[in-house]
């Protein structure tokens, strides 16, 4: 764990861009899906899962999702719907409305906003499963107007060719219309070019390994995609008054992700800085996943030092974080400062999994410094927009010498006559 100034820390983070081998076996995967449909699906499934299937068991059932019901604890539902209906209300007040602006010469422009017809999310399996990221994804579709949501993942999350209960259970809720047990590279391929089993969809959203990040990339285009998706990252600023064990705490629960998740405190405080590396090597022995906790730390984790919170901010800005918590005397005064950043959290209260889980904002966020561009996931990702134009005979009158204009001197003569002709007698419709 790197701990000193910030001026000897390298800020930007590489992005994964995978291995040219990584990329090969991606690629085959892709295309033999897009050539030879369910035949390919299943022959992956096989090989990469361990679970041999027919195309028939490919959806989940509904007799699986009532049995998963019994499977989890009613604390559990009882928190999952009150989660939901925190995010759905929180992502209602996204929502957009159509508008048209009618002049008095009888032009009408405006906009057109609809939902996709048809979105899949794409849910993990290994280290573990989340059931809190398909609320994330579903809902804000939901919340838009998608009919037609598919969700998929390996076919091992439970175990053999069962699907984890929890996942079932929140995709239920959420309002998931299909299911299917199919992970990996190849579930991105179904998704986006569909097979006999699983239509094609117009939109890909949801988290993966390197081979579900690269086969989103690859199907690009084919269909949208969400984001790229790097490792977990979390930064908090902080000074004097924050507690050191809390700032510890809020750090270790971005680095239990994974391996390469990043965990780092900005502060003026050497102080407090000296008293959080203390705090995280005690508590991190008590976690369950102290392993991968201590790898983080180790490779990713950072204690930077600054002159004053001005600087401090300013180092935020270049880090563009996925999670930034602000624990300082005075949070809101520094908001106005931060240009980047996917989630904000303010005060010593707004730890980061109130985020993750419970609030309702998203915490699907742009990662490895995409912040400086990009924003959570939110209800605009579901919804396409088409562009109004109607004009009248007497705007057309007004306006077309400067439509042919612009059109001759891009050497598109069509386009000017498109305009003149309608002018030269007759009534324009």
């Amino acid at each position: 764990m790197y701990i000193g100034s910030a001026a000897g820390f390298k800020l930007e983070r590489e992005s994964e861009y995978g291995s040219p081998e990584q990329n090969a076996a991606v690629k085959e995967i892709v295309e033999a899906v897009r050539r030879e449909g369910d035949a390919a699906l299943l022959r992956y499934t096989e090989q990469h899962d361990k679970v041999k299937l027919s195309p028939a068991q490919l959806r989940v059932t509904p007799e699986e999702i009532a049995a998963a019901y019994d499977r989890v604890e009613p604390d559990f539902l009882t928190a999952l719907r009150q989660a939901a209906a925190n995010i759905t209300t929180f992502h209602e007040k996204q929502k957009r409305s159509s508008w048209m602006d009618v002049q008095p010469d009888g032009t009408m422009l405006g906009i057109a906003i609809r939902p996709l017809k048809r979105v899949g999310l794409y849910v993990p399996g290994g280290k573990a499963a989340y059931p809190s990221s398909v609320l994330m994804n579903v809902l804000p579709a939901k919340v838009a107007g998608v009919p037609e949501i598919v969700l998929v993942t390996p076919p091992s999350t439970g175990g053999r060719e069962g699907i984890d209960p929890y996942i079932l259970v929140a995709a239920a809720e959420a309002g998931v219309t299909e299911m299917y047990r199919v992970g990996g590279a190849q579930a991105v391929a179904a998704l986006a070019y569909g097979t006999a089993s699983i239509p094609a969809v117009d939109k890909i959203c949801g988290p993966g390994n390197i081979y579900v990040a690269l086969a989103k990339r690859a199907v690009f285009g084919a269909v949208d995609i969400d984001s790229i998706a790097g490792p977990s990252e979390i930064v908090v600023l902080a000074d004097d008054s924050a507690d050191p064990r809390y700032v510890a705490a809020d750090l270790l629960s971005q680095a239990e992700h994974d391996e390469m998740a990043s965990a780092v405190l900005v502060t003026p405080s050497r102080k407090l800085a000296q008293a959080v590396a203390a705090e995280l090597e005690r508590q991190v022995a008590t976690l369950p996943r102290v392993d991968i906790a201590r790898a983080s730390l180790e490779m990713y984790g950072a204690i930077l030092t600054v002159a004053d919170l001005a600087e401090g901010v300013s180092v935020v800005n270049k880090l563009a974080p996925e999670h930034l918590e602000v624990i300082t005397e005075d949070p809101l005064a520094l908001l106005g400062g931060i240009e980047n950043a996917g989630a904000i959290f303010l005060g010593a209260y707004s730890s980061e999994p109130v985020g993750d889980y419970f609030a309702g904002p998203n915490h699907i966020l742009p990662t490895n410094g995409t912040a400086r561009f990009s924003s959570p996931l939110n209800v605009d990702d579901f919804l396409k927009k088409s562009s109004l134009i109607r004009y009248s005979r007497e705007a057309l009158l007004r306006d077309a010498a400067g439509i042919a204009t612009l059109a001759r001197h891009e050497g598109l003569e069509a386009h000017a006559r498109a305009v003149e002709i309608r002018l030269e007698g007759g009534e324009a419709q």
